[in-house]
């Protein structure tokens, strides 16, 4: 297995994480009970939203920084943090470097979220769908042999980003739509029942 080949494994491991991750926050944010709905059990699913969220990050990093093991092309590291100037996939490998920065940005500022304040963080927090965002397309448009070829669609790494692109899309339409039920139903409410 090359370093590249590796890469690109931690890659997908990482894109698989962050789904994970994604679906746990929007399940956080519509108050889903895993005691009261499936799987019927008491479990800290905030924790292991957390936590997907930190190797998720850790393993995007290994995956720019195995490059750098890479024999040909040679990557460099300026070219590793700054991708505009790197040897092959600039502006496709320059998204995934947008996504790394802006998903250390929301899981340092979750990890200070008390010192920060609910409000600053919650607006920090909404990054994610940035990050979601960019990642996903970073992982379609990405020739995984850094050979400039045509991109394969049906390839099996790519059916993998865009089945996670599709599960997190379709849910976050599902909790958008929730939220204006929510919203709407809240407004109808008489005025004592809203008081309780």
């Amino acid at each position: 297995m090359t370093p590249l080949d590796l890469s690109s494994d931690v890659a997908l491991v990482a894109l698989c994480l962050l789904t994970v991750n994604l679906l746990l926050g929007l399940l956080l944010s519509m108050h889903y009970n895993p005691w009261k709905h499936w799987p019927h059990r008491r479990f800290n699913y905030f924790k292991l939203h957390n936590w997907t969220g930190y190797v998720a990050l850790a393993l995007a990093v290994l995956h720019a920084l195995l490059l750098l093991a890479v024999k040909t092309p040679v990557f460099r590291f300026i070219d590793v943090v700054y991708p505009v100037v790197g040897p092959k996939q600039p502006w496709i490998n320059t998204i995934g470097a947008a996504s790394l920065y802006v998903l250390g940005v929301v899981v340092v500022t979750s990890y200070y979220r008390v010192d920060i304040g609910r409000g600053r963080w919650k607006a920090f927090h909404y990054l994610t769908y940035l990050t979601a965002a960019l990642f996903f397309v970073h992982g379609v448009l990405t020739d995984p042999t850094l050979t400039d070829k045509p991109i394969d669609y049906l390839d099996g790494e790519k059916v993998l980003v865009e089945i996670c692109a599709l599960l997190v899309l379709g849910v976050a339409l599902y909790r958008w739509r929730w939220g204006i039920r929510r919203r709407g139903a809240r407004q109808a409410a008489p005025a004592p029942a809203r008081a309780a």
